[in-house]
């Protein structure tokens, strides 16, 4: 069974695009929560991601796996693939 994952972004982000663009190439749905214009949801973020204040940010079955950078090394790694279908 693969995790749910949620992509946190704001519309004009190079680095959404291209967490985005990760996962769409390796086949992952993922439901993206555009908080552009929602500073409640920003301000839960911050305090869900230990004060990360940029976009996106990325949850992996509710948990915090950190921004575009953090996915991609997670995916050169081999472990997005684990905590996708742990």
């Amino acid at each position: 069974m693969i995790a749910r994952v949620k992509v946190y972004t704001t519309k004009v982000c190079p680095y959404c695009v291209r967490a985005k663009s990760l996962l769409k190439k390796r086949d992952v749905p993922f439901d993206e929560i555009d908080v552009t214009f929602d500073t409640a949801t920003r301000a839960w973020l911050v305090l869900a991601t230990s004060g990360r204040k940029t976009v996106p940010q990325i949850f992996i079955d509710d948990q915090p796996i950190g921004g575009s950078d953090d996915l991609h090394a997670l995916d050169a790694s081999g472990e997005l693939e684990r905590l996708l279908h742990r």
